[in-house]
């Protein structure tokens, strides 16, 4: 009797999901973001739910969810009904460096289902034209005449910016301080206000700023310029041969989403990345998309490499590839 309950739940339990495959989507899909309006995610997010909302039939509604290095946002993912009702774009600070920082409740492997790699690309080094530099050896020397006193921020502790500010004072040998933001949106506003001399800004959060000469770009972290600031020097091209400090994002759902509706939510993201439209949106973030490779996104995780990183901490993970355990700059003087 006991055997046949207990195949009885097994049978009703794969039915309902089965059942739940093949209705969802039937109500609004809430997207969590780690961040405050207006930054990076704010500004990708946007212009994917534009063009995944036609493929799926519903609605996606944002669900803004900033703190702690993103992770409040992660966490709520975590725990969430693996339904397909709760999705999160999610950037490699909570999933590759804040836990291996500090303690999560979440594990970045077997806490969510990967659905699709989004896009990567580097920070800008941006400072408000009252601050007396007009390059990046500028910013050093000032940095190096006047340790621990120059302040730069980021959209969060331990995120994308803040590690490339502590691989940059790595490589230049000088000390700055550190204030972190809820968002990038917030850190651009005080940027933007003068509060702040410095910021490490995603693209997407930079790059009008720059255009409009609100603010001025020092250089990129990424290898490669980036296209719509073209004329922005690399930090590798001034001087740190080999230096790169990038982001990666990802749509992720809770663990153990059904196959169904992930690929259903996989097709939608392949097709909304591959849109021309959204690639050349002005609002959209200035990254490389790559959109579809659903199973891109763990296998980045694991075969980051366990040696202390680069920053001193215990990292076992960098932002989209593996990279050195030690920094290996060169500086030009």
């Amino acid at each position: 009797m006991r055997v046949a309950r207990l195949a009885a739940l097994a049978c009703g339990a794969l039915v309902s999901a089965c059942a739940l495959a093949q209705s969802w989507p039937t109500k609004p899909i809430h997207l969590m973001l780690g961040y405050t309006t207006g930054g990076a995610a704010d500004a990708m997010a946007r212009p994917l739910i534009a063009k995944m909302e036609p493929a799926l039939g519903q609605p996606l509604i944002i669900d803004y969810r900033p703190g702690a290095g993103a992770t409040v946002a992660a966490q709520a993912t975590a725990a969430a009904a693996p339904d397909g009702y709760t999705l999160h774009l999610i950037d490699a600070g909570p999933m590759t460096i804040v836990p291996h920082v500090t303690r999560v409740s979440y594990d970045p492997l077997s806490s969510f289902t990967p659905i699709g790699f989004v896009c990567s690309g580097g920070t800008a080094i941006v400072v408000h034209p009252s601050l007396p530099v007009n390059s990046l050896d500028d910013l050093i020397r000032l940095a190096r005449a006047q340790p621990d006193k120059l302040s730069y921020g980021t959209s969060g502790v331990a995120g994308a910016g803040h590690m490339a500010a502590e691989l940059l004072q790595i490589a230049a040998g000088i000390k700055m301080v550190h204030v972190a933001y809820k968002g990038g949106a917030p850190a651009m506003t005080d940027l933007l206000g003068g509060h702040i001399p410095l910021l490490f800004a995603s693209m997407g959060t930079a790059v009008p700023y720059i255009k409009s000469g609100k603010i001025k770009a020092l250089a990129v972290t990424s290898s490669r310029r980036v296209p719509a600031i073209a004329d922005v020097h690399t930090v590798a091209e001034l001087g740190f041969a080999g230096f790169e400090a990038l982001i990666w994002f990802a749509l992720v759902g809770p663990a153990k989403l059904p196959t169904d509706v992930v690929a259903k939510l996989s097709r939608a993201l392949t097709n909304a990345l591959e849109d021309r439209s959204r690639r050349n949106d002005p609002r959209g973030p200035r990254e490389v998309a790559q959109g579809g490779a659903r199973g891109e996104h763990p296998v980045r995780m694991r075969q980051n490499p366990s040696e202390k990183g680069a920053c001193g901490i215990d990292c076992r993970a960098t932002w989209l590839q593996p990279r050195r355990a030690e920094p290996r700059f060169g500086r030009r003087f």
